[in-house]
């Protein structure tokens, strides 16, 4: 078909529907009259489609081609208004109206759309929507087929972050219960983050300072964007399978609401969850917590504090090992003082008993002597008495032992007198 001198020329005899909505647009395009359009159709007879009875099209003809025609007028569109009568349908589509003041507009979200959609919305939630008008042909109803869905400020994501913050509470994954402490001197700590991002330059920074000798290891992973969430659980997933981390810090820097949006997906906040070993959140926003904030072990606001709080420096190891010295001397102190007062209570206990022993010896020893000076000759010889010896020593006790005219020596107590026996009478014997 072609057009000749502001007219519609037909080349066949039996136009298509398609050619007869051609020729609906020429006559609309050059604002034919009813007496042009009447010629038009007596050039094309009772052929034309839908013309007479004879040449009814089907209703499905008729819906099919301005479903075309509708289709091929429109670009995607972003379309604002206020949702209405939502509905969600078990086959899983959305189904609801979007109407202004004077309008309304049938509106579906297929189930293969919604995964760039946080939530679905609420009836008077005013968004703006992104679809294709058309017409559904099956029913011959006209309505937008919607691909992303912006409600005004940030409704639609509230309600999403709120929905999977009650998942995560109900199975107990928010519990302050569940919080692991975090090792005091870690030596590998594994970094889930973009190897090209400004956090990972400061946490090198701060364990440089702090703690030199503690190894970091780099788990790379978008931390933005659609791919972010599926990237940030597989590389959890090769840190647990790794095992050779003693803790584990995911985060990113600061940016907007946006950029931080992968760290509030359920799927990565289940695997910080899972992680086996403690965690800490360090996604760089002080202002907005995140779903992985109210997961993971330890919240820092930024990844230079979540270093800071993994690491201790040098300074913070050399008082805590003067502290242990500290306490270690006195309760070196604390377990010898009971011996010590053990030992010199024994001590006294001994010095005592040995001045008892010594007193009751040196009166035992008393008393004996006494009894040997009581028995001794010089004692009696104290007492007036002598004793005579012999020549040769010998002591002499009985008459029988004199002999008249004898010499013998008489010991007295002060010395000694040579004397000679002159008579000798024993006892009984008269003077």
């Amino acid at each position: 078909m072609t057009r000749r001198r502001g007219r519609i020329a037909l080349e066949t005899a039996a136009p298509s529907l398609f050619e007869a909505n051609e020729i609906a647009a020429a006559r609309a395009e050059l604002s034919l009259e009813p007496a042009a359009v009447h010629e038009i159709y007596q050039e094309v007879g009772d052929t034309f489609p839908g013309a007479s009875a004879g040449s009814a099209i089907s209703v499905s003809t008729l819906t099919q081609t301005a479903k075309d025609v509708v289709e091929g007028a429109f670009i995607p569109l972003w379309v604002r208004g206020e949702i209405s009568d939502f509905k969600s349908h078990r086959n899983g589509h959305w189904y609801f109206s979007l109407r202004d003041r004077s309008s309304q507009l049938r509106c579906v979200v297929w189930s293969r759309d919604q995964l760039g959609i946080p939530a679905a919305p609420d009836d008077g939630m005013q968004v703006a929507a992104l679809g294709q008008l058309g017409v559904y042909a099956a029913r011959g109803e006209m309505q937008f087929s919607i691909r992303r869905l912006e409600a005004d400020g940030d409704g639609l994501r509230r309600k999403a972050l709120e929905q999977t913050r009650v998942r995560l509470e109900s199975d107990g994954l928010l519990s302050f219960e569940r919080k692991r402490p975090l090792p005091r001197y870690p030596r590998r700590i594994a970094f889930v983050t973009s190897a090209s991002g400004a956090a990972l330059r400061d946490v090198v920074a701060v364990l440089r300072r702090r703690a030199p000798g503690v190894e970091l290891v780099v788990a790379h992973a978008s931390v933005q964007g659609q791919t972010a969430p599926l990237e940030l659980c597989a590389a959890l997933d090769r840190v647990c399978r790794w095992g050779g981390a003693d803790l584990v810090i995911i985060g990113r820097g600061g940016g907007s609401r946006d950029d931080l949006w992968a760290f509030n997906d359920e799927r990565v906040a289940r695997a910080v969850a899972a992680c086996p070993v403690p965690t800490i959140s360090a996604v760089g926003h002080e202002i907005d917590v995140t779903l992985c904030d109210l997961v993971a072990d330890l919240r820092a606001p930024t990844p230079s504090a979540a270093a800071e709080a993994a690491s201790p420096s040098l300074e913070e190891i050399a008082l805590t090992l003067g502290a242990h010295r500290q306490r270690l001397v006195a309760a070196i102190e604390g377990c010898l003082l009971e011996p010590r007062d053990r030992a010199r209570s024994a001590a006294h206990m001994l010095s005592a008993a040995v001045g008892r022993q010594v007193a009751q010896r040196r009166t035992s020893l008393a008393a004996l002597a006494g009894r040997l000076n009581a028995l001794s000759p010089l004692a009696t010889l104290e007492r007036g008495y002598a004793a005579a010896r012999d020549a040769d020593g010998t002591t002499l006790t009985s008459v029988a032992q004199f002999t008249e005219g004898a010499d013998f020596m008489l010991r007295l107590r002060d010395g000694e007198v040579d004397a000679t026996a002159r008579r000798i009478r024993a006892a009984g014997e008269d003077a």
